[in-house]
């Protein structure tokens, strides 16, 4: 069995405590369009990864702490950065030479199973997020409609939508009929609409806690 894991004796491996880079609150570790050439690894202190769209929109895509690996698409050929790194508190940094990472990955097995296991983790938590980006945004457009729909505040209860398709409502509310469909189920499963036996929805006041949360 590979021994675990050390950030000490990755910090040995990667050339003592004279590799640390520190940074102050604010400092740019790298920006989009640098030369990618290092994995780089938290000491101490945390991180946020943004991206900057064509238009200039920026977005931020990862908040990082201790212990936690970024900088990795050098690893898959990367020249250039896709993304930028800010630190947000006093953050000490040690910075890994994309061929000498690509080694130790290779022979310290403790080293490369946390290594594997962080990127897979910050993925499956970046999906995830931007899932919730995605239909969050849709449940409120979607909530908005079902709301007009029965004239809030003008008709009285019951509030009873018609009979309709999925995609003719995702394309009054802006989104596609997938993402209607996934919104609808968990509006069902919170208790915000019912459905009749008729195919008809109800619409209960809680719905309303979908627009009001942003």
């Amino acid at each position: 069995m590979p021994p675990p894991f050390s950030a000490s004796a990755f910090l040995e491996w990667a050339g003592g405590e004279g590799v640390i880079v520190r940074y102050g609150r604010g400092d740019a570790i790298f920006t989009q369009g640098d030369p990618c050439q290092h994995v780089l690894y938290i000491w101490s202190g945390g991180v946020t990864v943004s991206a900057r769209s064509r238009v200039g929109k920026e977005a931020v895509v990862a908040v990082l702490g201790t212990g936690d690996f970024f900088g990795e698409g050098c690893l898959a050929g990367q020249p250039l950065r896709n993304r930028s790194a800010v630190a947000i508190t006093p953050s000490a940094v040690v910075p890994v030479e994309r061929r000498a990472m690509a080694g130790l990955l290779q022979h310290q097995h403790g080293l490369a199973d946390r290594f594997i296991s962080h990127v897979l983790t910050r993925n499956i938590r970046m999906e995830e997020d931007l899932l919730d980006q995605l239909f969050g945004a849709a449940e409120t457009r979607l909530a908005c409609t079902l709301l007009r729909m029965v004239r809030y505040g003008e008709a009285d209860d019951p509030w009873i939508v018609p009979r309709i398709r999925a995609e003719r409502l995702a394309e009054t509310a802006g989104t596609t009929g997938a993402r209607a469909k996934v919104c609808l189920e968990r509006f069902n499963k919170r208790g915000f609409i019912e459905y009749c036996d008729d195919g008809r929805l109800k619409i209960n006041r809680s719905l309303l806690t979908v627009v009001l949360r942003d």
